[in-house]
């Protein structure tokens, strides 16, 4: 029997055979418009399931031109969220206001630019960490708990602070070249698990055999 459950909402089962129902795949629970989700990828949070794409993405309407992409096997920690683009006031002029909010018939501000927020494969997203509107956080990257993620990060950094800089790089850049190819969160589920070992040992040279 698979270790993972693709169709699972609760993914997690304590030892006792109780469901942790706070954690979520977010695929799962999920069907807005402006996200993409992949696999695997959970949040967890105190809400009911249905409410958890407000709570992820607070600002991200139905009617907006910008996307929540967040990749496979993505972990997202109690707290953290995204300030997408929606979230911007007017800062071209001499106020931030945001006056036109306040009619409908004039209700957004669609000269604003808008930037896509991208999450890769494999991020690890810790406690109460606020992603900011247009930023890209490379696959097997780290933020760290309570940072404030302002700029891109790159693939397989280690990030914090507010505003987020990058701490130190996970992996050598020849390593972190090879695992990017290698790219084992795209592989079937059975080869995934049959090679958990090499991936939790960080043994590249079985990787790159199997």
């Amino acid at each position: 029997m698979p270790i993972l459950d693709a169709t699972a909402v609760h993914p997690i089962t304590l030892p006792d055979g109780t469901i942790y129902s706070d954690t979520v795949y977010l695929k799962n629970v999920i069907a807005h418009p402006r996200m993409e989700i992949g696999d695997y990828s959970y949040y967890t949070h105190s809400g009911k399931p249905e409410d958890t794409a407000g709570v992820l993405a607070p600002y991200l309407g139905h009617a907006v031109r910008e996307r929540l992409i967040i990749g496979k096997f993505v972990q997202i920690a109690r707290g953290s969220y995204f300030i997408t683009s929606s979230a911007n006031h007017p800062m071209n002029g001499f106020t931030t206001y945001p006056f036109r909010i306040f009619k409908p018939e004039t209700f957004g501000y669609k000269d604003l630019p808008v930037k896509d927020t991208i999450v890769g494969h494999d991020v690890w997203i810790g406690h109460d960490a606020a992603i900011m509107p247009g930023v890209k956080i490379g696959s097997g990257a780290i933020v760290a708990a309570g940072s404030v993620v302002a700029r891109d990060v790159p693939p397989y950094a280690v990030v914090g602070g507010n505003p987020a800089t990058i701490i130190r790089m996970r992996y050598p850049a020849a390593v972190i070249d090879e695992l990017l190819q290698i790219a084992w969160w795209d592989w079937p589920l059975d080869k995934i698990e049959a090679n958990l070992a090499a991936l939790e040992n960080g043994d590249l040279a079985a990787l790159k055999m199997a």
